[in-house]
């Protein structure tokens, strides 16, 4: 005898719901029961589940959880009505719009027992999947300094919130998660050249509890779509582009070089050069199946609501310190003092 699946819906049927929506209506163990907007299924992308205009009426019909997908300054209200009523949730990525609201729902969801994630679909990505394995094993060494670049068009479904928080989320996040260290301190400046309201380039420098330098760059301006984490260690450098899901490792070299106008450089030098042959999955399958498997107690490999919150929060400090011109410093948890 089977088990009886689980009872899923969707709120929010927009650029993003709708790939939420495809991969529901085929999760094994899943049946996706019905999808919350108001403008209703207008395109067509509710898979042919029923489409409603509010969370209560979905709550009404009984389900397990809920993948959250409206506007991120929607995130906190949704989430709390769902934690009212013990549904479980799957909050896109920010998951709130202010560090206030991500510590309501931390709590909200923490003190019913109830399993939440946010997501930050770059932890699986399989490249950043393979090197984060690859960190955790020492195939670096002692890792030195992670770089990103996130540039390209603006995206126009977004429209409340800045680069900081719709893209650089991205990177905050995937940097402490493959290198399992918290932020210490960051430093950034922003510029908005688009005329919208919310900055659309942001550069930013900091460090990790382990002393790692980090950097990133995050813009809305690029025609050139990048999508770039580097990794220098001790023993070489990965590079992951998560754009091609690619891994990428350049050795330190371990033969003495003849050249004379090189040997006068005391530091590393070129290596080998490997690209690894990764199983490419689709990222949101992967982290649909991993949510469902948490709500089935099956598995932890989610991020979790607090782990969200210290990415809201790093955030926050970046645009504070863009604003003040001032490094902020943070403790190890992520939390602004």
């Amino acid at each position: 005898m089977t088990a009886a699946a689980l009872r899923a819906g969707l709120i929010g049927l927009g650029s993003m719901g709708r790939h939420h929506a495809r991969v529901l209506a085929g999760l094994d163990g899943v049946d996706l029961v019905a999808v919350v907007d108001p403008m209703g299924d207008k395109n067509g992308w509710a898979q042919g589940a029923p489409v409603l205009s509010t969370v209560d009426e979905l709550i009404a019909l009984g389900i397990d959880y809920a993948v959250v997908a409206c506007p991120t300054a929607l995130h906190e209200e949704v989430g709390l009505k769902l934690a009212e009523a013990g549904v479980g949730a799957l909050i896109e990525k920010p998951v709130a719009d202010t560090v206030e609201g991500a510590r309501r729902l931390v709590e909200a969801f923490e003190s019913r027992g109830l399993v939440a994630g946010v997501g930050h679909i770059e932890r699986c990505n399989p490249a950043l999947r393979s090197l984060r394995t690859r960190l955790e094993s020492g195939e670096l060494g002692d890792v030195f300094q992670v770089v990103t670049r996130r540039q390209g068009p603006f995206p126009h479904r977004i429209a409340d919130v800045g680069v900081v928080k719709d893209l650089a989320t991205h990177d905050i996040d995937l940097t402490a998660w493959v290198t399992g260290q918290q932020y210490t301190s960051i430093a950034a400046h922003t510029v908005s050249k688009s005329g919208r309201p919310h900055e659309d380039m942001v550069s930013a420098v900091g460090k990790l509890s382990d002393g790692t330098m980090v950097s990133h760059l995050v813009n809305w301006l690029s025609p050139l779509k990048e999508r770039f984490t580097s990794v220098t260690g001790e023993r070489g450098c990965f590079i992951a582009d998560t754009l091609t899901a690619d891994l990428t490792f350049y050795s330190n070299a371990a033969v003495a070089t003849e050249w004379e106008a090189l040997q006068a450089f005391r530091g590393v030098s070129e290596g080998d050069m490997i690209r690894y042959a990764i199983p490419k999955r689709e990222p949101l399958l992967v982290e649909h199946e991993l949510f469902r498997d948490a709500v089935l107690g099956k598995s932890h490999d989610i991020c979790t609501l607090r782990q969200g919150l210290r990415t809201v929060e790093v955030a926050a400090a970046v645009i504070e310190s863009a604003k003040s011109g001032a490094t902020v410093q943070l403790n190890p948890e992520g939390v602004a003092s």
